[in-house]
């Protein structure tokens, strides 16, 4: 059994050494126009952001498309927030001495990011609906996920979780809003009309 616990830990911290290479090599390209570009799509990810573009997506393209959105979204915050207290990583901040965020840190767990969870959640959520939004949510995805790691808020690990965690969830948002919309129900769940 002791043999177990050392492979695992060995190869742990062989992934956090290739979590941390990536992360410090992303970081060299840091400049001022790039953190500026970077700074702006991490708080496009924002819960704030998500909320507006919720309320115009509704207002443009219609109710199904902001529950879509917003069930996304949510779903994903909500797993992320789980999955935060229960692997409970400390922040690249805490995790690696002398290492800097260029953005205020939101709290200090770092696995899975929530910022790309909830863009992800978006994005799956909306793939495939005709309100031509798709590409572009998917697009912002990346650039928040990126910019989750250029800033030092997340390993790369964590980011990639993220997308995991908002890819589900994106899944789990369009079957819900699909049955509702179609007047079924989960009733197993209890969910839907």
């Amino acid at each position: 059994m002791s043999y177990l616990r050392t492979a695992s830990q060995e190869t742990w911290k062989w992934v956090v050494s290739i979590d941390q290479a990536i992360l410090v090599g992303v970081r060299r390209w840091e400049s001022t126009l790039m953190t500026r570009l970077m700074r702006l799509l991490s708080r496009m990810g924002d819960p704030a952001a998500w909320a507006v573009v919720g309320l115009t997506l509704g207002a443009v393209a219609g109710a199904r498309d902001a529950w879509l959105l917003g069930t996304g979204a949510g779903l994903a915050v909500a797993a992320s927030q789980v999955l935060k207290r229960l692997f409970c990583r400390p922040r690249p901040t805490s995790g690696m001495g002398g290492f800097a965020a260029l953005v205020a840190i939101p709290d200090r767990f770092s696995f899975p990011s929530g910022h790309t969870a909830a863009a992800f959640g978006v994005a799956v959520a909306l793939a495939g609906e005709g309100s031509g939004t798709a590409l572009l949510t998917l697009a912002l995805a990346f650039g928040i996920a990126l910019s989750r790691i250029y800033l030092g808020a997340h390993y790369p690990l964590d980011v990639a979780a993220g997308v995991l965690v908002g890819a589900a969830s994106g899944l789990g948002a369009r079957l819900l809003v699909v049955l509702s919309y179609a007047g079924l129900t989960l009733v197993p769940l209890g969910l839907g009309r």
